[in-house]
């Protein structure tokens, strides 16, 4: 086992880390094959994952094992993934989500941790936040082609962050503080074993989905839906309420008739989005 706490992580992840970067999805997405739809639902997951993680690292920021790699104004995605929902559900967005079976696994899981073994909770941490500034940025940019977003950023927030300037220099930063957080070979074993099912949960997602997408074929359903686009200027109500307009006048997208009536379909959207969201950020730690 490396002496480091990171490099000790890279390592005990690297074969399910292998699994989950080789999903079909999560090649469709880089090849920008991706749909409104999923993105919609993904940033529901995200919202509901980042909100478990982030109630838990408040909750532990002065614990011994996470206190170095407290970094809040720099790193956490809530209040972006806020913004972002609003953006293409309006404001009364938390009226149109609800949280995914999959998702509300990972979620009790980030509960359980912070709330009875804090000393796991810089495992996750670890695992999400640095993937969103690797592989994430390689996702804002598929995005925003694929799905014709606007260039100022709006619906994108979460993949900004204003408060790293520079995001090699704050990873190395990162993993520097992790490495300095005092622990015994038992508790950095059950970290490492933690990392390792923080992949195992988003593989098991994927698992799900393959199940799903093999019913939607039998019952004859598509599995995606295109959307429909549509801008508005300046002057023009909004239905679903974005991010209102800001200097000047200009033209945002507008998204509707986006969400699919079949159940089994909504489940296939999020799903799959999801897996390839985790697995194209941890594949560029």
């Amino acid at each position: 086992m490396p002496g480091d706490l990171s490099e000790a992580l890279k390592e005990a992840t690297k074969e399910v880390h292998e699994q989950a970067e080789s999903t079909e999805f999560m090649k469709n997405f880089q090849r920008g094959q991706v749909s409104l739809q999923e993105f919609k639902m993904v940033l529901t997951s995200l919202y509901y994952i980042y909100s478990a993680l982030e109630e838990e690292i408040e909750r532990n920021k002065d614990h011994p094992a996470y206190i170095p790699v407290y970094f809040p104004a720099e790193l956490h995605r809530k209040t972006a993934l806020q913004e972002d929902l609003e953006y293409f559900y309006g404001p009364l967005w938390r009226e149109e989500i609800s949280c995914p079976e999959s998702t509300q696994k990972y979620v009790n899981r980030l509960h359980y941790v912070g709330q009875h073994e804090p000393e796991l909770l810089v495992a996750h941490a670890y695992t999400r936040y640095l993937g969103d500034l690797s592989g994430g940025q390689v996702l804002k940019k598929i995005a925003q082609k694929a799905l014709h977003l606007p260039n100022t950023g709006e619906g994108l927030e979460f993949f900004t962050f204003e408060g790293v300037s520079n995001a090699t220099k704050f990873k190395q930063l990162y993993r520097s503080r992790m490495n300095s957080i005092e622990m015994d070979p038992a508790t950095k074993k059950r970290v490492l074993e933690e990392a390792k099912r923080a992949f195992l949960l988003n593989i098991q997602v994927f698992d799900e989905l393959q199940k799903l997408v093999s019913q939607c074929h039998e019952n004859g359903h598509p599995a995606q839906h295109k959307p429909e686009l549509r801008t508005r200027g300046t002057s023009g109500a909004h239905e679903h309420g974005p991010a209102p307009v800001k200097e000047g006048e200009k033209t945002l997208m507008k998204h509707t008739g986006m969400l699919p009536s079949t159940p089994l379909v909504r489940w296939i959207l999020v799903v799959s989005f999801l897996v390839t969201t985790v697995a194209v950020g941890l594949f560029a730690m």
